[in-house]
């Protein structure tokens, strides 16, 4: 009879994503996340695999908190442009008041020129993104919101850029007042 699981997968996947958010993969020793997560090495490798493994569940679980408070914030919306601001207000205010920027850029800053696994996962992200940008652009430019003198994957492409710069410079010591002129500059394309 083998032994019973002492943890509950879910919370202590929770507490490695938060690690790897704050401090990225290479920092992220395989004794830091079995202190954080405060399971026994044996545990961690048995349920999760390797670091790698574990890094690109992670990553899963960030997908799905972000993109479970996106859908949910922007399918609120009344308008299409204010959908598209909470996503920028996302993205500068912090999902839930955490300031670390955001996993899938800093994962793809650190290691996808070099690790395929969170190339593809990074990138898979991305065009999530920047299909519900486009699909708000289109809403909007069908309601007459927005300007059509520009494609909306165009628009979509340039503004998930612009998000994407946002979220880096999120984790620098750059203010949010520069951050929404950056972002307020950019959405001002969408403007008839």
């Amino acid at each position: 009879m083998g032994r019973s699981k002492e943890f509950e997968e879910s919370e202590v996947l929770q507490k490695a994503m938060e690690l790897f958010w704050k401090q990225g993969y290479e920092k992220t020793s395989m004794s830091d996340l079995v202190e954080h997560m405060g399971v026994h090495r044996g545990s961690l490798y048995d349920t999760f695999g390797d670091k790698h493994t574990l890094f690109l569940k992670t990553l899963d679980r960030f997908g799905e908190f972000i993109g479970a408070r996106l859908k949910s914030e922007t399918s609120r919306a009344e308008t299409a442009k204010q959908a598209i601001q909470f996503i920028f207000d996302l993205m500068i205010e912090g999902a839930g008041g955490i300031h670390r920027g955001c996993l899938y850029v800093n994962s793809a800053a650190e290691l996808a020129l070099r690790d395929m696994d969170v190339n593809e996962k990074t990138e898979e992200a991305f065009i999530r993104t920047e299909h519900l940008i486009a699909d708000l652009i289109r809403k909007g430019q069908q309601s007459g919101e927005f300007s059509c003198d520009y494609d909306a994957e165009v628009l979509a492409e340039s503004l998930h850029n612009t998000l994407l710069g946002i979220r880096l410079l999120a984790r620098t010591s750059a203010s949010k007042e520069k951050l929404y002129r950056i972002a307020d500059f950019s959405l001002a394309l969408l403007d008839k």
